[in-house]
């Protein structure tokens, strides 16, 4: 038996191997933050008495209650609101008493912008600021509302791995966040898996044809985002669209092959 297993695994590894050369998606792929472009979204509501529901674009809400103190988070962190005047909140995110990111938020005088001085800090004390501008994209007052970005700009690069999975299908590794989507194309909700990933995450994916394929992916059942995965004809580039749910346009990350 143990004879036969390890003639089993060569063959499975000899198979393994002739497709990832053979198919065009399986490989290494940077990202390409000039050619690459996303819109941001997050979401303020009233959760209680000087208390707020933060939603950013993972999907998850945090109720904080807003007195400058470090509470729960998402994804092991914590977060922190801190009123500096009506119009004038400061946001801070922590992970082990080490700061990550700053928002700096400020309202225009007619409510309809909120602009957002964003920093984030590397585990090596080095800071990278951005300045953020949303729009008001549903009603409410102050900073209770949905709001969406208009910097499409995209800073920082990453790189996407895609690995056969099962015979038939992928799996989707996003090296920087320490995720991985494994799917088969038979319809069916995968869990995702990483220390950085929402409960209750999914994904299922279909074959378009050789070059493209389609990603769903949920939280709960929810469906939070569509993606498209094309290959250039020339096998080189790889273009993901992404359409987030309740989201007026699409994110689009193209990669180039390492």
């Amino acid at each position: 038996m143990k004879r036969v297993s390890q003639l089993f695994l060569i063959a499975f590894l000899a198979t393994a191997t002739l497709w990832a050369a053979s198919d065009p998606l399986v490989g290494k792929w940077k990202l390409d933050p000039a050619r690459s472009k996303a819109t941001d979204l997050m979401r303020v509501a009233a959760a209680g008495e000087n208390k707020y529901g933060l939603i950013f674009n993972s999907g998850d809400i945090e109720n904080v209650v807003a007195d400058g103190t470090d509470q729960p988070g998402i994804f092991g962190t914590t977060v922190s609101i801190t009123v500096l005047a009506p119009d004038h909140w400061t946001v801070v995110r922590k992970q082990n008493g080490r700061t990550l990111l700053t928002g700096n938020w400020k309202l225009s005088a007619d409510g309809k912008t909120l602009t957002d001085h964003f920093t984030a800090y590397q585990s090596n004390g080095t800071a990278s600021a951005v300045d953020y501008v949303y729009l008001r994209s549903a009603g409410g007052t102050g900073f209770l509302s949905s709001w969406e970005s208009q910097t499409d700009a995209v800073h920082d690069s990453f790189e996407l791995q895609i690995q056969p999975y099962e015979g038939d299908g992928y799996s989707l590794i996003n090296t920087s966040e320490g995720s991985t989507k494994n799917m088969r194309f038979d319809g069916k909700d995968y869990p995702c898996q990483g220390k950085y990933v929402s409960p209750g995450s999914a994904s299922s994916g279909r074959r378009v044809n050789e070059r493209a394929l389609e990603v769903t992916d949920k939280i709960n059942d929810r469906i939070t985002d569509t993606q498209q995965i094309e290959l250039s004809p020339d096998l080189k580039t790889l273009t993901v669209t992404m359409h987030p749910s309740g989201q007026s346009k699409p994110n689009i990350f193209v990669f180039d092959r390492e």
